[in-house]
């Protein structure tokens, strides 16, 4: 038995380290040729920057690399061995699929703690890095104001989240104006507007049009729509540094955290009020809009560190099933999974700002489709 885990094991390593370096050269291709090798023709760049950039961006290629390499070793491996009537010969012996099996169950595992830690720390923290190098390469101002579906503080005293921003003009617009950087004191909704900038004086004026306002006055809240409310000058200093804040998706898990926790405790105080009346329930839908970005954000790290078990479990059976030694078939295979798993976290991404949907338990559906599908398979083929 041991002699069998043993073959098993080199067999699944073998094609996992091989689909991990086809997959990785695969995804790091793009960005290579979009900005990497740009930089490098442009002599933007040194060799040496070029190579500490395509080393940044291998941790968040492997965040994607991982499960998929998983899902295509255990395909070409178990559609090999059944191919081969090893299986055949293994049953004969009396020897359960559940029995071979277990060491690739367990490198699954161990894999799903390797995704973790590259998903919630290593991964971030590289992209922030690579950000931050292309943006003392090649960035302005313009690629560093307001981007979408961003929660945005750089800006002393306000929080925005912008749906839309081609270059400058705005969709959904949010605007929250805190009092001492901690409570909001007024929240601005707009369908549109207009970024203004001032670059010699590092300045911008935001215009929002046909914009809906509530705020504190006097101890009331009161409410008003303004067709043209210019907001501003706002200082772009902070926002211009490189070191800025990352985005919501380039945030480690324990960032992820703080700004949840963060953003709660800015609207704990408006809240609790006794006199918001009826804006209470706006300002709670606000809140919601807000917060839901950040908890699909958190609920797609960790779904994405149980991947490899999902594709494991469900790749074995089809191995098996397909019956099939070819490559082509068993990458064919394992590019459609991957397909139909990444479309839920796809559609969680695109429903981060509507609560309603619960968004965040959209990215773990796949896990657990994958999971039970797999399951069902696995009990069928050791029966068979």
């Amino acid at each position: 038995m041991k002699t069998l885990h043993r073959h098993v094991t080199r067999q699944v390593i073998a094609s996992l380290l091989m689909a991990m370096a086809v997959f990785t050269f695969v995804l790091l291709l793009g960005n290579v040729l979009k900005e990497v090798l740009t930089w490098l023709i442009n002599r933007q760049a040194t060799l040496g920057l070029v190579v500490e950039a395509v080393g940044l961006l291998v941790p968040f290629v492997w965040v994607f690399a991982l499960p998929m390499a998983m899902l295509t070793s255990v395909l070409l491996v178990f559609g090999r061995f059944s191919a081969d009537q090893e299986f055949t010969a293994i049953r004969a012996s009396g020897i359960s699929l559940l029995s071979v099996i277990t060491p690739v169950l367990l490198i699954s595992l161990l894999l799903c703690a390797v995704s973790a830690l590259v998903n919630l720390e290593i991964a971030p923290r590289c992209r922030v890095a690579y950000v931050n190098l292309r943006f003392r390469l090649v960035a302005g101002l313009s690629t560093a104001l307001l981007p979408e579906d961003h929660v945005v503080k750089d800006f002393p005293g306000y929080i925005f989240l912008v749906g839309r921003n081609d270059n400058g003009n705005l969709r959904d617009v949010m605007v929250f104006q805190l009092e001492h950087e901690t409570n909001v004191t007024m929240t601005i909704l707009a369908p549109r507007g207009k970024i203004v900038r001032d670059e010699p004086n590092q300045q911008i004026i935001l215009h929002l049009y046909d914009a809906n306002f509530a705020r504190i006055q006097n101890g009331r809240v009161v409410t008003g729509f303004v067709a043209d409310y210019p907001l501003g000058p706002l200082n772009l200093a902070p926002a211009a540094k490189a070191d800025q804040k990352p985005g919501l998706r380039d945030m480690t898990f324990n960032q992820l955290q703080d700004e949840l926790s963060d953003l709660e405790n800015h609207f704990r105080w408006l809240l609790s009020r006794p006199d918001l009346g009826a804006g209470r329930r706006a300002l709670e839908e606000q809140l919601d809009k807000l917060t839901s970005a950040v908890r699909v954000q958190i609920h797609r790290q960790v779904a994405f560190s149980f991947a490899c078990f999902g594709f494991t479990l469900i790749g074995i059976p089809l191995g098996i099933r397909v019956h099939r030694r070819e490559t082509n078939v068993g990458v064919a295979i394992a590019l459609g999974l991957v397909l139909v798993y990444y479309s839920f976290v796809v559609l969680g991404q695109a429903l981060a700002t509507r609560p309603e949907w619960s968004p965040h338990l959209i990215v773990w559906l796949p896990n657990f489709i994958f999971q039970a599908v797999g399951a069902a398979l696995l009990w069928r083929a050791n029966r068979g």
